[in-house]
């Protein structure tokens, strides 16, 4: 399967981006499954369901949250009309939406999608590992209706995000992580064939502070001071995330790939 992830989608500049260079990249690369991450897609807190129309218009399959999540009210009754739409599966049970989802693609494979959120420095919910552990246990690789199984990891420590990827290594086709908004240059298979990458960057203007214009985070460091709420910067975006193949007979990686295109960052 080839599976085709994209990083947190943050404001204006990096819905533009998507629109523009998703098209190219369904054709250069042929993914089987296009999966993104839009907790930051409506000016930096959370997606809309108008949002979320156009991603499913562009092609999108599956669509992860993270911490804002629930930033836009209107996700708390809309997320149980969209299953395409996933919320960390930590969350308490009785939370609406749902942290995992089975696409089933084109070609008649099943690719199962796990959002989870992790603890390390976010405000601390239900364990990240049991949660995802359950969901692996209950629908596992190469099972009668299972091919490969996507894993985006929403954590703020690196350590909590290789943990997560050594905790599934050879139990999921890949683990890769969101939220710090940053590529990283880990991208690997690890030992048990699991694919990995600390995280897939985002889709928005790098000429900023993780997304937001300058002047107003620097402000904050530079002062300590309260100051305005983040505005997402709007200049030419750079849309980051990851190529994943795998086997169809193990449902383990093959490869993985890291992409890059537009804006100010080295293209790849």
């Amino acid at each position: 399967m080839r599976i085709l992830f994209i990083g947190d989608i943050y404001g204006r500049s990096g819905r533009e981006a998507l629109e523009k260079h998703l098209p190219a990249l369904k054709a250069d690369l042929a993914p089987d499954i296009v999966i993104i991450n839009a907790d930051n897609a409506a000016n930096g807190r959370g997606v809309t369901d108008k949002q979320l129309a156009e991603f499913y218009s562009w092609g999108v399959d599956c669509v992860t949250g993270g911490d804002h999540i629930w930033d836009q009210r209107q996700m708390l009754s809309y997320i149980h009309r969209d299953e395409k739409l996933l919320r960390p599966a930590n969350y308490p049970k009785d939370t609406p939406g749902k942290g995992y989802h089975i696409v089933l693609t084109q070609n008649g494979q099943n690719c199962l999608v796990v959002h989870a959120l992790g603890r390390v420095f976010i405000d601390a919910i239900d364990d990240p590992f049991a949660a995802v552990k359950a969901i692996v246990d209950r629908h596992p690789l190469t099972s009668a209706n299972i091919d490969a199984i996507f894993v985006d990891f929403h954590a703020e420590a690196t350590s909590e995000k290789m943990a997560m990827g050594k905790f599934l290594d050879g139990k999921v086709t890949a683990v890769v992580g969101t939220h710090t908004h940053i590529p990283t240059a880990d991208h690997h298979i690890m030992a048990g064939g699991s694919a990995y990458q600390s995280d897939a960057g985002m889709c928005g203007d790098y000429d900023s502070i993780i997304g937001a214009r300058t002047n107003i985070p620097l402000q904050k460091f530079v002062t300590q001071l309260p100051g305005e709420r983040m505005i997402p910067a709007n200049g030419e975006a750079t849309l980051c995330g990851t190529f994943i193949i795998s086997d169809d007979s193990t449902g383990l990686a093959q490869s993985i790939t890291p992409i890059r295109r537009g804006g100010v960052l080295s293209q790849a």
